[in-house]
């Protein structure tokens, strides 16, 4: 890739105002805060979400080689979604995913755990149900890793 040409990337912060201002300290120009469910004019209102709820306030800025960020504020992931700077969160979603894992181990044949665990931790990350995450994960072992469990 060519420098300056990555667009959409994210930066997660968990104060959105303390970091702004630390970009603008070390010479960034960093865009106004915003909240709102859009990136164009119409959804768009000024200042961080008057509720500070996760997800909701971001800024935008571009790195040196003009790549360009936007940085949003989340103070409180969503269910299934860590961090892997997270220990307790992470430890807690792979205790989760050993005991959704035993229901599927239990009918299927003999398989990697690892395989089962990455689809359901994949899904949880992005926000899924624990139980739509089991069935992902089924999905996923029986399309591409060819195990099935037996019903």
């Amino acid at each position: 890739m060519a420098p300056g040409s990555a667009e959409g990337l994210y930066l997660i912060v968990e104060d959105i105002e303390a970091a702004r201002d630390d970009l603008i300290a070390r010479g960034a120009e960093v865009s106004e805060i915003w909240h709102g469910r859009g990136l164009g004019k119409a959804g768009m209102e000024p200042g961080p979400d008057p509720e500070r709820a996760s997800y909701g306030s971001f800024a935008s800025f571009a790195d040196p080689d003009g790549n360009r960020y936007l940085m949003q504020e989340i103070k409180t992931r969503l269910p299934g979604r860590v961090g892997l700077g997270d220990s307790e969160a992470l430890a807690a979603l792979l205790h989760e995913t050993s005991i959704r894992h035993g229901a599927f181990e239990a009918a299927a044949p003999a398989h990697d755990w690892w395989d089962w665990y990455a689809a359901y931790m994949d899904a949880r990350e992005r926000g899924t149900s624990e139980d739509e995450a089991a069935e992902a994960a089924g999905r996923y072992m029986a399309e591409v890793k060819h195990v099935e469990a037996r019903a």
